[in-house]
């Protein structure tokens, strides 16, 4: 569409005329000053730019044109990008009701528009019907908020292992959206070699995937413009299930508890069972056996085998098993008998001969034992059922066995003595 602007003698006409596509025209006259002379009246002007406005979608804008010296001039409001009229002085000329004009009584005409929608965005006109006509234009720049574009988006997916694989995200808004793939469990993603934290792109391609790859992957939309969105997708990977044992020989006593453990990976999950090759049963949980299967990830579980108060029949080998729809997996795990732990008996010691601190034997205050008497002690408490005598007895009765000795000799040299005494006095 084409605006053009035509002066007459008595009006200014702005007329437009549509381009091939369209199927009608209008034109607008806009008068000229009452007196019909515009020799003698000072030209209007712009005293103010119009500012650049940039507004989130669904958000009110406004647009100030500040002129001076209007006089019986005329404003009119164009949306340049869509060759549109929009106001005509105080006058609404488009039909959209978002739009509308005020006026503050002096110099300044602001464009209204309600609940912005991103067509909106674009160059808007002030024009003053002078001759030639003078014009100054603001932007307006409306922003989209990202958005994920559900249809052209995956969803959850499944594959086999060691296949091929592209997730693909798309989402719209204003500016366009950078879109980023996450782990949500925060792991690396591995790409090829490498393990990286994020992948920057609308698709996450993986060429060779495997059962490390499973799990939920988030694609977030961001473009500067709150608030940023997130899809999840769950990436499966199927394969076989494989069975690890760590311990494949188990030994332990007649009458103990023992547990037997393996661990699966499988994907999807398969159906875990016991068997015990002996008798070619599957094992259930009762009285003597209980099992339990403890996930341990998104593929991963712990199986486990309680054999309760062992007996010699239960010795043998036990074999854990999986199956799913791609395969079987099992392992073998060999249950013998291993002698029953025996205890040493203490040694016997009376109660005043328990082995004391350094501290009671130096009779601290606070002691509350006190260091044992000789003549608590007698020959009577060495044991002969026992190996062991305490070191303490062993000193008491050495000194005990000393002081007698001495004592003897005392006696015989004071006989010894007085014999000699005797025989001097004679």
């Amino acid at each position: 569409m084409v605006i053009r602007l035509l002066q007459t003698k008595d009006c200014v006409t702005t007329e437009f005329g549509f381009d091939k596509k369209t199927e009608s025209g209008s034109s607008i006259k806009i008068p000229a000053n009452s007196s019909g002379s515009k020799e003698a009246e000072v030209e209007p002007d712009f005293t103010e730019p119009i500012p650049n406005v940039t507004v989130s979608v669904g958000r009110d804008v406004k647009l100030a044109c500040v002129v001076e010296n209007l006089g019986s001039y005329r404003i009119a409001w164009i949306h340049t990008d869509r060759y549109t009229l929009l106001t005509l002085q105080n006058r609404v000329i488009t039909r959209n009701p978002r739009f509308s004009i005020t006026h503050n009584g002096h110099r300044t005409w602001t464009l209204h528009i309600r609940e912005v929608e991103e067509r909106d965005s674009g160059e808007y006109m002030c024009q003053i019907n002078t001759s030639p006509m003078k014009s100054q234009s603001g932007f307006i720049s409306v922003v989209v908020p990202p958005r994920i574009d559900e249809g052209n988006t995956s969803t959850d997916l499944e594959v086999k292992e060691n296949e091929e694989v592209t997730l693909k995200c798309v989402a719209t808004g204003s500016p366009e959206p950078t879109i980023t793939w996450r782990r949500e469990d925060s792991l690396p993603i591995s790409i090829g070699s490498k393990k990286v934290p994020s992948v920057v792109g609308s698709n996450l391609s993986i060429l060779k995937v495997n059962r490390h790859h499973i799990g939920a992957y988030l694609c977030i939309a961001s473009n500067g413009v709150q608030p940023s969105v997130s899809k999840r997708i769950v990436l499966g990977v199927a394969f076989q299930p494989t069975i690890a044992v760590p311990n494949q020989v188990v030994g332990a006593a007649i009458g103990s508890d023992v547990t037997l453990d393996c661990n699966l990976e499988s994907h999807p999950k398969s159906v875990a069972y016991w068997i015990r090759e002996k008798d070619v049963y599957i094992v259930i949980s009762n009285t003597k056996y209980n099992t339990s299967e403890t996930p341990s990830g998104p593929y991963k579980t712990h199986m486990k085998l309680q054999i309760r108060n062992l007996q010699p029949d239960d010795l043998g080998t036990y074999r854990c098993s999986a199956k799913n729809s791609l395969g079987f997996a099992d392992g073998t795990i060999k249950l013998y008998e291993i002698p029953a732990p025996v205890t040493s008996p203490q040694p016997y010691l009376p109660d005043t001969l328990q082995p004391k601190s350094e501290k009671l034997w130096n009779s601290y205050s606070h002691n509350v034992v006190s260091k044992p008497n000789e003549k608590d002690i007698s020959t009577d408490v060495i044991d002969d059922t026992h190996d062991v005598v305490h070191p303490d007895i062993i000193r008491l009765l050495l000194q005990k066995i000393t002081r007698l000795f001495l004592k003897k000799v005392h006696t015989t040299t004071r006989r010894r003595l007085f014999r000699c005494h005797e025989h001097l006095w004679l």
